[in-house]
């Protein structure tokens, strides 16, 4: 199974993910963490790009398109080999970033046709003045106007695709039992 935590700069992905990844783990089972963008040269060159004055332009954005979409490949193999050794793949993100974050969703899902789609993805919905207040922002998407925008975008890509959407304006503690009531009946077992 591959299960993926959506959501804005400060939903509490990053807490979230390895929260559930020691739950799963104390359910005996073996988790497989993905982050993206990964370690791998292209997720290097989008850390560095995405901390540029110029990375909201139109043209950086393309170039951010194709980087993360050439990231997602390399990490592909990974995702299949950790699945046929039987293990639970938990990512902080995966391609739905993309679409949330990027203008041009057609030419985004066209460069990630090629990508694995997540089992299950949990959208962590929280306000954007709230995720702010969250962390010190180290890239220049990082405001309150684009990430209501992008809040807006994954909403709407939560209808679309059937995310279960958590509260993550809730504690952290009440945000990951939300998350293992999702769980709970997809693993079959661990309460």
């Amino acid at each position: 199974m591959y299960v993926c935590l959506e959501g804005i700069d400060g939903s509490g992905k990053s807490t979230q993910l390895a929260m559930l990844g020691e739950w799963l783990e104390t359910c005996g089972l073996e988790v497989f963490r993905v982050f993206e963008p990964t370690e791998s040269p292209p997720g290097l060159l989008i850390r560095e790009m995405l901390t540029d004055s110029k990375a909201t332009t139109p043209h950086i954005q393309r170039i951010l398109g194709l980087l993360f979409a050439a990231d997602r490949m390399i990490l592909m193999d990974k995702i299949r080999n950790a699945e046929k050794q039987g293990q639970i793949v938990i990512s902080d993100r995966s391609f739905y970033s993309s679409l949330a974050y990027q203008d041009d969703p057609e030419w985004i899902l066209e460069i990630n046709r090629y990508i694995k789609k997540p089992d299950l993805v949990i959208l962590l919905d929280v306000d954007a003045k709230k995720a702010l207040s969250r962390f010190e922002g180290k890239d220049h998407f990082e405001n309150p106007k684009f990430l209501k925008k992008v809040r807006e975008n994954y909403l709407e890509l939560a209808q679309k695709n059937n995310f279960l959407v958590v509260n993550a304006n809730n504690g952290v503690r009440k945000v990951h039992e939300d998350i293992k009531i999702i769980l709970s009946p997809r693993i079959g077992r661990c309460v």
